[in-house]
């Protein structure tokens, strides 16, 4: 299978432009639903129902973990650009869900700057670590280990924080925004060595679950520092 890499300037360029189009229409798609669920009152109902209990975080996190798995094994190994599109709208809107709980508390007790200036803060750092990726043009592969040791050390952690009751606390957020900025370097490292031709829409994917993930803790350290003002 001929990479972006080994294709023509003009295709490799014509990827990258696709691309980044596709993950600026997924966040605009993202913005949209969560505008939806808060004008519907089903952001509130989501919040409530994830409050009234641990175990029904836990619960919703394992099934949109494997949403997750799903649409992304839908949009990497497809090599219809028709069923790597139902990979991303799934991916979008099951991250649209997952997030509304934050971004309800978020948007009703914390001060209202919270949620512009952790966006503003994600866009800045994901602007600065794809200038760093596509600068220096190095093959960040070798995070690709890394980040799996690393994800299920997280996840193991907010499995036990959610079983047992303790809070990961201001540092844990830390640490997971250098893991999502590690993700988001080798993300743009595969972009431009390792798809195929006709995987924009997977590599989209893949960078916006990462700038998610980035935009996730930013926001909770964001909540975090408000808090204590």
């Amino acid at each position: 299978m001929l990479t972006v890499a080994q294709a023509r300037p003009d295709e490799c360029a014509k990827f990258i432009q696709r691309t980044y189009t596709h993950l600026a229409g997924a966040v605009g798609a993202f913005i949209v639903i969560e505008f939806l669920l808060f004008q519907t009152g089903i952001a509130e109902a989501v919040t409530n129902f994830v409050i009234a209990s641990r175990f029904t975080w836990l619960g919703i996190l394992g099934a949109f973990a494997l949403l997750g798995w799903i649409s992304r094994e839908l949009a990497s190994k497809a090599d219809s650009v028709q069923t790597q599109y139902i990979g991303l709208g799934i991916y979008v809107v099951a991250e649209a869900l997952i997030f509304a709980p934050l971004l309800y508390i978020a948007a009703m007790f914390s001060d209202p700057s919270v949620i512009p200036t952790a966006a503003i803060l994600t866009l800045l750092l994901f602007g600065g670590l794809t200038t760093v990726a596509f600068t220096t043009r190095k093959d960040f592969s070798f995070l690709g280990g890394i980040l799996k040791i690393g994800g299920f050390i997280a996840l193991g952690l907010i499995i036990c924080s959610i079983l047992f009751g303790f809070t990961l606390g201001l540092f844990f957020s830390v640490a997971m925004v250098v893991f999502a900025s590690a993700a988001i370097l080798y993300d743009t490292s595969n972009v431009m060595h390792h798809y195929s031709k006709n995987q924009y829409v997977a590599a989209s994917l893949e960078l916006f679950a990462s700038v998610a993930l980035l935009f996730w803790y930013v926001l909770r350290i964001v909540m975090a520092l408000s808090s204590r003002r």
